[in-house]
């Protein structure tokens, strides 16, 4: 049942995806970028992924009417960090390591439920699940180690960003390969 909601809306994990990428890219294209611009970039990131994924959950229920929670739940962490963001942006540095890290683990978590719920229908898929546990793994270092220079958590959130990014858009064509199967 899962699957097949998740399936029709393949494109949102492949536009996560790829906004995730070019966050990324951005990262390891611009490493002289003010923390002012990386904040703002964050939170349009965290914004824009938020909105796709509260929309998702949002248009699609189950057949008893409920939407997808777990998705919502994503969805609506990832809005509200990035309010957060954009109404406190003189933030230090280390508080807003802190939120990453944060909101990567509580999205990280809310993933890893609902790709259990999409192995359970479809055997053999990982791909949300690996997703769920790498944002976990990223929220955890970055919350352990908020010291380190701005250069080198610069690059792990390049390098996550990306990571994460091309996940999703598996995910997601994983995801278009099953619906195209169903036709």
């Amino acid at each position: 049942m899962i699957r097949e909601r998740l399936a029709e809306n393949w494109w949102v994990f492949v536009v996560r995806g790829v906004l995730a990428i070019l966050f990324g890219f951005s990262a390891f294209v611009m490493p002289g970028m003010t923390l002012a611009g990386l904040i703002l970039l964050y939170a349009v990131y965290a914004l824009g992924d938020g909105i796709v994924a509260s929309v998702a959950a949002l248009t699609r229920r189950t057949p008893g009417g409920a939407f997808l929670w777990p998705v919502l739940l994503i969805g609506l962490a990832s809005i509200a960090a990035g309010i957060a963001v954009f109404m406190y942006p003189g933030l230090t540095a280390l508080l807003l390591l802190y939120m990453i890290g944060a909101w990567c683990i509580v999205r990280g978590i809310f993933e890893i439920i609902v790709g259990f719920q999409l192995r359970n229908e479809l055997r053999g898929e990982g791909w949300l699940i690996a997703s769920g546990a790498l944002s976990v793994l990223f929220g955890l270092i970055v919350c352990a180690r908020p010291g380190a220079g701005a250069m080198a958590v610069l690059w792990m959130i390049g390098a996550f960003a990306v990571l994460f990014g091309v996940i999703n858009i598996a995910l997601g064509f994983k995801l278009k390969s099953f619906k195209s199967a169903q036709a």
